[in-house]
């Protein structure tokens, strides 16, 4: 697959980056976990840098199954702690 950049998937997704970077300054996270269905996963490298750049948090990529924002990782017991988990949704914007 072709990598894309960061416009280019958020032309498919609404990603809503800006609501994400105002809740991690909020937070004042440092640690966050980023969760993603399987078919948002080839993108989440790309995803993950561009909040980094924005925010200067260490980003994580929740490798398990996701199957829905009931879907939480169980995140007690992982070092390091994570201050925020971020789901994203696979729904693509399609207009008529």
């Amino acid at each position: 697959m072709e990598r894309k950049t960061i416009q280019e998937i958020n032309e498919i997704y609404d990603l809503e980056l800006d609501k994400i970077v105002k809740a991690i300054k909020q937070k004042k996270a440092k640690k966050v976990l980023l969760q993603f269905p399987d078919g948002m996963k080839p993108y989440s490298m790309v995803i993950a840098d561009e909040i980094k750049n924005k925010t200067g948090c260490e980003c994580m990529i929740w490798s398990g199954d996701c199957f829905g924002a009931c879907d939480i990782p169980n995140v007690d017991n992982l070092k390091p702690k994570i201050d925020l988990i971020i789901q994203f949704g696979h729904t693509e914007w399609k207009f008529n």
